[in-house]
C-alpha cells in the first residue's frame, strides 16, 4: 500500500492537493488527530491483510498545524514517530507545501480566513496580531516535518492547474487509473438541453428517419437508421471536423485541470440522428488514453408515447 503524508504551511495549497489526490484515486483523510493516526493506519493495514482486494490501495493523510492543539512541537514529533513505525507496512512519502510569506499573506487577505494558530489559540487577543507573525511561528513549528519531506513544493507562483499538473506527475503513476472522462450524451431539443453539458452540437441538419415509415419506430442503435442518417457526406464530414476539434480541445482542457467534459449531441426527439452520432463519436474515442462513456437520455421517450 502507498501512504502519502501531505503537510505544509497554511495557505500553501494543502486542501487543493487533497482534492486533486482524491480525484486521482487516493483515499484522503485530512486533519486526523495524532491520537488516531496509528489506529487508522493499523485498521487499513489489517483490512488489506484480511482481503487483498478490499480497502484503499493509496492513502493520503493531511497533517498540518491544526494537529498540534495543545501539544506543540511534541505532537509533530509523535506523528513523525507513528509514520516511521509503519514504514515496513507502507510505501511512505512525505509532501511538504510551502510558499513565500508575501504569497501566504495575500491569500489570507483574499480569503478573509483567520490563521489556524489564531483560531486555535484560547487567547482572543492573538487574532489582533499581524498574520506575518503567525506564518513565521508556523514555519518554525513545522520545520521538523519539512526536514523529513521527500518532496518540497513551493506553490508561491502556481495556479491550481499548475499544482494539479505537478501532483499528477508526482503521484498519479497508475496506468490503470483514469482521471479524465469524455461523456457523450444524445438528447432531444424538445425535451431541453442537458444541464451538465459543456459542449452542445445540433445535428438536425442530417436526414431525419422520423419521416420514413419503416424507420420511424427504430432508433439510432439500429443499422437501418445509421445507414440512412450517414448516407450522404454531411455526417462523415461532421465526424471528421468534430474529431479535429476534440483532438485540439481535450489536451488543453486537461492542462487546465478539468477531469472531464460532457458533450451533448441533439436532434429533435433524441431518438435517431443524435443517437447515431453519439454512438459514432463514442466508437472513435472509447479506446483512447482516457475514459469514455455514452448515454442516450431521450431515446425511449417517443417510444413510450407510441410515436
Amino acid at each position: 500500500m502507498r501512504l502519502l503524508i501531505v503537510s505544509g504551511m497554511s495557505g500553501a495549497g494543502k486542501s487543493s492537493v487533497m482534492k486533486i489526490l482524491e480525484d486521482d484515486g487516493f483515499y484522503c483523510v485530512d486533519n486526523l488527530p495524532v491520537a488516531l493516526l496509528a489506529d487508522f493506519l493499523s485498521l487499513t493495514k489489517k483490512q488489506k491483510e484480511d482481503d487483498a482486494d478490499e480497502g484503499p490501495q493509496r492513502i493520503a493523510v493531511g497533517l498540518d498545524i491544526r494537529m498540534i492543539e495543545t501539544g506543540g512541537a511534541s505532537s509533530i514529533k509523535k506523528s513523525l514517530n507513528v509514520v516511521e513505525e509503519f514504514k515496513k507496512d507502507y510505501d511512505i512519502d512525505i509532501l511538504f507545501l510551502e510558499a513565500s510569506t508575501g504569497a501566504l499573506v495575500r491569500r489570507f487577505k483574499e480569503t478573509r480566513r483567520i490563521h489556524p494558530l489564531f483560531a486555535m489559540s484560547k487567547d482572543s487577543e492573538r487574532i489582533g496580531e499581524r498574520v506575518e507573525q503567525a506564518i513565521e511561528e508556523e514555519r518554525e513549528l513545522l520545520s521538523a516535518i519539512r526536514k523529513k519531506a521527500d518532496v518540497i513544493l513551493d506553490s508561491s507562483s502556481m495556479l491550481i492547474r499548475d499544482l494539479k499538473a505537478e501532483i499528477d506527475r508526482l503521484y498519479c503513476t497508475d496506468d490503470d487509473y483514469v482521471n479524465f472522462y469524455l461523456t457523450f450524451v444524445s438528447f432531444g431539443y424538445k425535451y431541453g438541453i442537458p444541464t451538465d453539458a459543456d459542449l452542445v452540437f445540433d445535428v438536425r441538419f442530417l436526414p431525419n428517419p422520423y419521416y420514413v415509415e419503416d424507420l420511424k419506430k427504430l432508433t439510432g442503435d439500429d443499422k437501418e437508421v445509421v445507414d440512412y442518417v450517414m448516407q450522404g457526406e454531411e455526417g462523415k464530414t461532421f465526424l471528421r471536423l468534430i474529431k479535429d476539434l476534440f483532438d485540439f480541445l481535450i489536451p488543453n482542457y486537461r492542462i487546465e485541470g478539468k477531469t472531464g467534459i460532457v458533450i451533448a449531441i441533439g436532434c429533435t426527439g433524441g431518438k435517431h440522428r443524435s443517437v447515431t452520432l453519439t454512438n459514432a463519436l463514442y466508437d472513435i474515442y472509447k479506446d483512447g488514453q482516457f475514459g469514455c462513456k455514452k448515454f442516450h437520455r431521450d431515446i425511449d421517450k417517443d417510444r413510450k408515447r407510441g410515436k
